[in-house]
């Protein structure tokens, strides 16, 4: 960055906050730069097909790309490890990294499934709100009997 460039970010952020900075404004129409549709609407086949990338994509490649650090991790182990009873402080370094990273391949496998079973289960749950709210409704309703 030049430091022409610098100044002018900094004279910019000393004028204030610019209109795209603030958080009490709409997102601007599709003709102005936004996308044009909310954000959270989504249809079941939508969340079929992220289920089904999850399933068919994400959960093997995570658990294949982990298989493959493993090994390579631990063979890196073994060459820096103690052969003659000293061997490099990286060795156990590695060891170290690689058992926290595993955990987290874990975690992260585990927050796929998750996931996947939640797409599965919204549809359901928000139909079986639906249904309690309509029948709470017909309970305090004073024209159900006619």
């Amino acid at each position: 960055m030049a430091w022409g460039e610098w100044e002018q970010i900094k004279a910019d952020v000393a004028a204030g906050p610019s209109a795209s900075m603030r958080l009490n404004q709409l997102v601007p129409a599709a003709g102005a730069g936004g996308v044009g549709r909310p954000d959270l609407a989504s249809s079941p086949a939508a969340k079929k097909a992220a289920a089904k990338a999850i399933d068919d994509d994400l959960e093997p490649g995570v658990a294949s790309d982990g298989k493959h650090a493993a090994e390579t991790t631990d063979a890196a182990v073994r060459a820096f490890g103690a052969k003659d009873g000293h061997g490099w402080d990286t060795s156990g370094a590695l060891q170290r990294a690689h058992e926290t990273w595993e955990k987290q391949v874990t975690m992260l496998l585990g927050r796929l499934s998750s996931e996947k079973q939640a797409l599965g289960a919204t549809g359901i749950s928000v139909q079986n709100n639906e249904l309690d709210i309509a029948a709470r409704l017909a309970r305090q309703s004073r024209i159900q009997g006619i």
